[in-house]
């Protein structure tokens, strides 16, 4: 993956969003042994994780004037990726590749009875925010084919259909757009990395409610698990997919 940019004609590395995190050991260990990444495949998938409504409330707000009324709130980080998911989104349907959704399981068993139970909840709107907080939010709500993945768990593999699916339409290359960078999109990404798939983090695309966490966690996933990509990478790639979808039947019919 291209980690430079070329300003004024002169070639400069690329600012990644972790940099100033980083301790002088840290940068002179990742000089000295850089990270390639495996790159993108030849069958990609989208994967969009936990873009539901508990993260993002009814409307954007900063961070600790939202997290009173939705407490899982991601703040403005949530609603400043709504533009380049969409962005990301319109890219696969485009391209034709398979698209998938994960989202919370409303009806989790241990809920009941507690404070996260709708039918407890003695405030209407409480209870209203409870029976919605696993809604994906229309900005970027499935359209039908996409498949819908509701887990119980932190990684989108983790006890449900994905990576039968995934494996059944013979996808090496899994792009990843969600929340929350440190928690759901981490897990996910590090169970598909065992499962040998290409993992593509869209930097632009993934969003925490902790800057720091945010930040770390894309860097230990570029050192580790995935390739961390701009989302000008991740569309001009399923550019050339669609590309290769449209040149395939001509090279097919030259061969007959």
């Amino acid at each position: 993956m291209s980690t430079s940019d070329i300003r004024n004609g002169v070639q400069h590395p690329r600012e990644r969003v972790w940099d100033r995190f980083l301790t002088e050991q840290d940068r002179a260990h990742v000089a000295r042994r850089p990270r390639s990444g495996k790159g993108f495949g030849q069958r990609p998938a989208l994967l969009l994780i936990d873009l539901y409504r508990s993260v993002y409330g009814d409307e954007p707000q900063p961070l600790l004037e939202a997290v009173d009324t939705w407490p899982s709130t991601c703040g403005l980080a949530a609603w400043d990726a709504i533009p380049h998911l969409q962005r990301l989104l319109a890219g696969a349907r485009a391209a034709g590749i398979p698209v998938v959704h994960t989202t919370g399981m409303g009806d989790r068993p241990w809920f009941r009875g507690t404070e996260l139970d709708p039918e407890r909840a003695v405030n209407p709107a409480v209870r209203d925010r409870l029976r919605r907080r696993f809604d994906i939010i229309d900005e970027v709500a499935p359209i039908d084919g996409e498949l819908v993945v509701r887990k119980a768990n932190a990684s989108g593999f983790l006890g449900t259909p994905l990576l039968g699916h995934l494996v059944d339409r013979g996808i090496d290359t899994v792009i990843v757009g969600g929340e929350s960078t440190s928690g759901c999109v981490r897990a996910s990404v590090v169970d598909g990395c065992g499962y040998r798939f290409h993992m593509i983090v869209v930097e632009a695309c993934v969003f925490d409610r902790h800057e720091a966490c945010h930040a770390i966690n894309l860097f230990d996933m570029s050192q580790k698990y995935a390739d961390v990509v701009s989302l000008d990478e991740a569309l001009g790639y399923l550019d050339s997919v669609t590309e290769a979808k449209v040149e395939s039947p001509k090279k097919a019919g030259a061969t007959v």
